[in-house]
């Protein structure tokens, strides 16, 4: 078992020395994304072989003061060697009430080999393939259930495999940032990471297998094979993705997500949202700060004003990615579609100022929810969807106030449920809809899983 400690400190001390101090850490700097890490020459050639082993001592997210000074990753060999009192200290965890989420005092991943890796995708063959975005390829792969070990095609438990391509402008910061979150956040509307691979160049993260793709499939790809989602399913998928953003919002270690968008949010097979993709994830403002300040990075038509114009970031910046979505999910169009006509590309812009009119917003819905969802059901959910996209960051509500209006509005659905059809019908007045504009795909939207 390598030393992944050792090799993180020998990777940033190399780093530091070539880019002059450019970069800090991932989790306490401004310029914490580089736009090209060079893999090739900036690895040791055997993880773990550096002659330094000293630990890190750069605070990290989850490092408390009997913790200082310790590697951010543990290997199997430094578990082995800690005291009684730090392997009690290692299992004591800080918890929340946001939906039962914790997160624990250090990564419990499982580190697998590249030989494992390749075993459990087959060589990575284009037949394993689930997608590709920016950080490089997503494979299926099969491991056993309770050991994780790989084993052979269709036998044992599926899941993603996330492999770096070593040309990706996003690189190694993201990959270690997917690590220190997700390796330590543990709420059920969260993506679970199972562990990692770093041997020689490669880099390579595990995941659960999430059946139903991603929220951006089911509302924008044109597939006979996935019916459109109605309107039952996107209350539930808005709701649990704000259970998750409204977890990582309520620890006193603030975590701001940055990169919220419709692709970002994973769907197992009872359609709960997940969030995933932790690699723009940055640690809120501390100290009394209301905001951090950081290089603009995400997707624009999600991004928030605020953010863009000036790099600050506040935990408010990702309840206006919420916002875009919402609006996505009523309207069943792009956050940005450059085949729209002109003024009408950027769905924010095009359509904020109709969610105040009851008249407009009838002919804003998708169609495909037409006659499931009451007319106060989708007045109010244009209305919490306008307070999320609010320009001023603190006019907008927080990630907990959306989850308690999203879960009235839900519940007043559900009553009419188990009346009788002819009495729900002449009780509750339906939205009834003539979508002017058909959903339209962007040729500029990549797809990341």
């Amino acid at each position: 078992m390598f030393d992944l400690g050792c090799c993180l400190n020998w990777y940033k001390r190399e780093r530091e020395r070539q880019r002059e101090r450019e970069m800090g850490n991932c989790f306490g700097s401004s310029n914490s994304h580089h736009p090209n890490p060079s893999f090739s020459s900036n690895y040791p050639q055997t993880p773990g072989t550096s002659n330094n082993g000293t630990s890190s001592t750069t605070t990290d997210l989850f490092t408390t003061n009997s913790s200082a000074g310790k590697s951010r990753f543990f290997s199997e060999e430094q578990a082995s060697e800690t005291t009684k009192e730090d392997e009690e200290e290692k299992e004591e965890v800080e918890e929340w009430s946001a939906r039962k989420g914790r997160i624990l005092k250090s990564p419990n991943l499982k580190v697998f080999t590249f030989a494992e890796l390749k075993f459990a995708t087959k060589n990575f063959r284009g037949d394993s393939l689930l997608g590709q975005g920016g950080f490089g390829k997503v494979y299926r792969g099969w491991v056993d259930e309770k050991t994780l070990a790989p084993s052979k095609s269709s036998t044992g438990m599926i899941v993603a495999i996330k492999k770096l391509n070593s040309e990706s402008v996003q690189g190694f910061d993201e990959w270690q940032s997917e690590v220190n979150f997700l390796g330590r956040l543990s709420h059920p509307n969260l993506v679970k990471l199972l562990g990692y691979c770093w041997e020689d160049t490669e880099l390579l993260l595990v995941y659960e297998f999430m059946p139903k793709g991603s929220l951006e499939n089911h509302l924008f790809r044109r597939n006979p094979a996935i019916e459109p989602l109605s309107w039952e399913l996107r209350l539930k998928i808005a709701i649990g993705a704000a259970h998750g953003l409204a977890f990582l919002h309520s620890s006193d270690k603030k975590v701001i997500y940055r990169d919220f968008k419709a692709s970002n949010i994973l769907l197992d097979a009872n359609y709960t949202a997940k969030i995933s993709d932790f690699g723009l994830a940055k640690l809120g403002p501390s100290g009394g700060e209301s905001h951090v300040t950081t290089r603009v990075m995400g997707t624009y038509g999600y991004a928030a004003p605020e953010y863009i114009a000036t790099g600050h970031l506040y935990v408010k910046s990702d309840v206006y990615g919420f916002g875009v979505v919402l609006l996505e999910m009523l309207t069943g169009l792009r956050a940005l579609d450059t085949k729209r006509p002109s003024g009408q590309q950027n769905l924010v812009e095009w359509l904020k100022a109709d969610l105040s009119h009851k008249r407009k917003l009838k002919t804003m819905i998708d169609g495909r929810i037409e006659g499931q969802c009451s007319s106060k059901a989708v007045w109010q959910a244009a209305q919490i969807t306008l307070k999320c996209l609010e320009p001023d960051p603190k006019s907008r509500p927080s990630m907990k106030e959306v989850v308690e209006v999203l879960e009235r509005i839900e519940a007043m659905e559900k009553p009419k449920e188990s009346k009788n059809s002819s009495s729900s019908s002449h009780s509750t007045k339906r939205w009834h809809v003539q979508q002017s504009f058909p959903p339209l795909r962007s040729p500029l939207h990549s797809r990341r899983q």
